[in-house]
């Protein structure tokens, strides 16, 4: 497996050249030469597996065996899993009138960057432990992305992780789970300015093949790969709690809704369908709502502000990860999607292509949550099931209790 810039101006890497990147030279976005396409015998196989099993075959599809043996795979994921507090890491709550919520927050943290990151985390330690070799990892956050990546690293001798907190901006235990961390490998700065604002920055300083180079300059945002990669197996552990079979022709669709900030949760599901898992995937978002607009009219341009919302972690203006959608979408089309992003650095506002919108909107649906809807939706499935929604899941519900109170209505 090959791993190509979404703009096309740099040489493949493998799976270890893509971990211990951040932006791709060229500043695009490290994805996959190919896409394998699963069949259904294979699906009905991976209906049986576990979480952790499903990790496992999506990343066994995705790195090669000859850079990491299957057998030290399989223990590197069981090592980044020993610490969740659900016995299967991930579970499925099954709530009133057809709810389901996928609980990705069973790690250290409690942010479903937990299950990414942890892998990541081990794939970095054992390539530099097999290396001797030290890194640099910088971090910008909106929230949950800076205490992950630290629980991910803290207290490895070939890591030292700098992580940017954006001051005021980050819930108050957040900002405590990445400032009370005594490591001395992990250094946390807070700074003026929102999470988009940091990244300029940072995507600079990746564009500096030389300082990269000289720094041993990584990412553990979701520009890296293997976040995206982790992720797949979301889509595949959910799709088999709620497809009802999978022995009728063709398989039973299952739509999954992605409360969505930086698009890399998304994307992740973008490519399961690619892999052939038949499933409706909904963009939610919150009043940052780039992405909800770039599905429905085609319009992928900024506001004129970030807005704080109670979803924190999702108040995200500049989706970086919809670069990788779109590459997907255009039949990776390198110089199209260049052109694009181009275009979108130098004014901040792109109106897709026809074509291209249309396969946007074909493979996704989207809506945009306000505060008012986010506390109606965690009070709703509060009263009706006795569960408590984060922000951030209720952006996702909202959605669901939409359609369901416009079919009622209907």
């Amino acid at each position: 497996m090959e791993y190509i810039s979404t703009r096309g101006g740099t040489g493949a890497v493998d799976f270890e050249g893509a971990l211990f990147s951040g932006f791709a030279p060229d500043g695009g976005l490290f994805m996959p030469s190919c896409i394998p396409s699963l069949d259904r015998a294979v699906l009905q196989r991976w209906s049986r597996l576990s979480y952790p099993e499903l990790v496992k075959e999506i990343c066994f599809l995705f790195v090669e065996p000859e850079l990491v043996p299957r057998s030290t795979l399989t223990d590197l994921i069981d090592r980044a899993f020993s610490k969740f507090r659900h016995k299967d890491v991930v579970h499925l709550s099954r709530l009133k009138d057809g709810l389901n919520v996928l609980e990705l927050w069973h790690g250290v943290t409690y942010a479903f960057k937990d299950l990414s990151l942890s892998c990541t985390g081990q794939f970095l330690q054992y390539f530099l432990e097999k290396r001797q070799k030290h890194v640099t990892v910088l971090v910008g956050t909106s929230g949950d992305t800076g205490s992950s990546a630290i629980e991910s690293v803290r207290g490895q001798k070939n890591v030292d992780i700098f992580v940017l907190l954006p001051k005021g901006l980050c819930t108050q235990i957040q900002e405590l789970q990445m400032t009370t961390v005594i490591e001395d490998n992990v250094h946390v700065f807070v700074v003026h300015g929102n999470s988009d604002e940091i990244d300029e920055p940072i995507k600079e300083l990746f564009a500096d093949v030389d300082f990269v180079r000289r720094n041993n300059l990584i990412s553990l945002n979701s520009v890296n790969w293997s976040r995206i990669m982790v992720q797949i197996a979301h889509y595949f552990y959910a799709y088999f709690q709620c497809a009802p079979t999978l022995d009728s022709t063709p398989l039973p669709v299952v739509e999954i809704v992605v409360p969505t900030g930086g698009g890399g949760n998304i994307t992740a599901g973008c490519i399961a369908l690619k892999m052939g898992l038949p499933i409706q995937l909904v963009a939610a978002v919150n009043s940052n709502d780039i992405i909800h607009r770039t599905v429905k009219d085609g319009d992928f341009s900024l506001s004129d502000h970030v807005k704080a919302t109670l979803a924190s972690a999702m108040d995200i203006q500049e989706p970086y990860n919809v670069e990788r959608i779109l590459w997907l979408l255009s039949g990776s089309d390198s110089h199209l999607t260049k052109t694009l992003m181009e275009q979108f650095t130098v004014s901040k506002r792109l109106k897709l292509p026809e074509d291209l919108h249309r396969k946007v909107s074909e493979t996704l649906r989207s809506c945009s949550a306000s505060d008012e809807d986010i506390m109606q939706a965690m009070q709703r499935c509060w009263e009706e099931n006795h569960y408590l929604l984060c922000p951030h899941s209720a952006v996702a519900a909202h959605y669901h209790y939409s359609h369901l109170d416009s079919c009622a209505s209907g």
